[in-house]
């Protein structure tokens, strides 16, 4: 595929400094780009690289300038490159059709155009909504549904009742609807609590590989519309998360805990069961959430506290060591004042 300047111009809404009737026919970093591909620059730090890139043109802020280089002007330097990218990748999912090692079971609806690959596992009473692709090793449970446009990659497991909106898309070796952690104490033991909730996932989720999300214990486990999950997540029964997170990889939510719209938790966040995080809340990597977060707070740490204060903290950590050097050699001046005192004390009672 080419498409001229001018027309990744349009496609974009951006605008053009130089030649828009040159061709492009691939999109590269600022390091690996040669002609006939364009490259961007959305992060300031990489400024210098674009008086260096062998691109034909880069995709960048209204107020960065180049002389010699093509430019293509827009508002989201990273958002047009994304567009962009879109454009031009090629997706080589396999065709449509039933491959003749597919197991299916009773009752299973199948949509038109679909592409379901070798060893696929279908259980009884599945419905599968249009051009679906379902790779090799995939299992799908009894009274499954699934929506239109979803990718299943090899080997992911949805297990019975799961249900999946459209444009799903989820990687290898993720479980969905596993038994939620539940036991009961007694004796020493613990009694089995069985998990006879579903999960749900909406429209245009993603999910990473190796995942699991665990069914709720009752009612439903569910992950709202946008929701963008990175590999090695675990999600546990009767979580919500709303639309439009981000949760990066190795993060942990315990049971029945909220996550609210437009959250970002990142890499190995952990939060504690049955508690409530706001809208628009961030939390930094490796933090622990103890407790409920109100909207809009930005928290980091272990427990995780307001992101200014544990800056601060961070700060003074680093000076310990000298303030306590400080602080041994005040003691000792001071016994040795008292020291002094007291011989004086002592002399004076003679």
């Amino acid at each position: 595929m080419e498409k001229t300047l001018a027309e990744l111009a349009e496609y974009v809404q951006g605008t053009i400094v130089g030649d828009g009737t040159i061709s492009i026919a691939g999109v590269a970093g600022l390091d690996e780009a040669g002609q006939g591909e364009i490259t961007f620059l959305a992060n300031p730090k990489y400024r210098p690289k674009l008086e260096q890139t062998q691109a034909s043109a880069a995709i960048v802020a209204p107020d960065v300038e180049c002389s010699g280089l093509n430019l293509l002007k827009v508002s989201n330097p990273y958002l047009a490159f994304a567009q962009i990218l879109t454009l031009f990748s090629q997706k080589f999912h396999p065709p449509a059709g039933i491959h003749h090692t597919c197991q299916l079971g009773e009752e299973v609806s199948i949509g038109d155009l679909c592409a379901i690959g070798a060893y696929v596992s279908i259980g009884n009473h599945v419905r599968i909504g249009d051009r679906t692709v379902i790779y090799p090793g995939v299992v799908i449970g009894d009274r499954v549904t699934i929506g239109s446009d979803v990718v299943l990659y090899p080997n992911v497991s949805l297990l019975q009742e799961v249900s999946l909106g459209n444009r799903v898309i989820i990687h290898s070796g993720t479980v969905v609807g596993s038994d939620g952690f539940g036991f009961a104490p007694v004796g020493g033991q613990y009694y089995k609590i069985p998990q006879i909730g579903s999960v749900v996932i909406d429209d245009d989720v993603e999910i990473g590989a190796n995942v699991a999300i665990d069914r709720a214990t009752l009612g439903e486990t569910h992950i709202h519309r946008g929701v963008k999950i990175d590999n090695l997540v675990q999600i546990a029964h009767n979580v919500v998360i709303d639309e439009h997170s981000v949760v990066v990889s190795q993060v942990g939510i315990s049971g029945s805990t909220k996550v609210g719209k437009h959250v970002t938790l990142a890499g190995q966040v952990g939060l504690v069961g049955h508690i409530r995080i706001g809208d628009h809340v961030m939390i930094g990597a490796q933090s622990g959430v103890t407790k409920s977060v109100p909207e809009k707070s930005i928290l980091s740490g272990s427990p995780a506290v307001d992101q200014r204060m544990w800056k601060k903290s961070q700060v003074s950590l680093l000076k310990l060591p000298d303030a306590l050097k400080r602080i041994r050699a005040m003691e000792r001046k001071i016994q040795e004042l008292e020291e002094q005192l007291q011989s004086l004390a002592e002399s004076g009672n003679e």
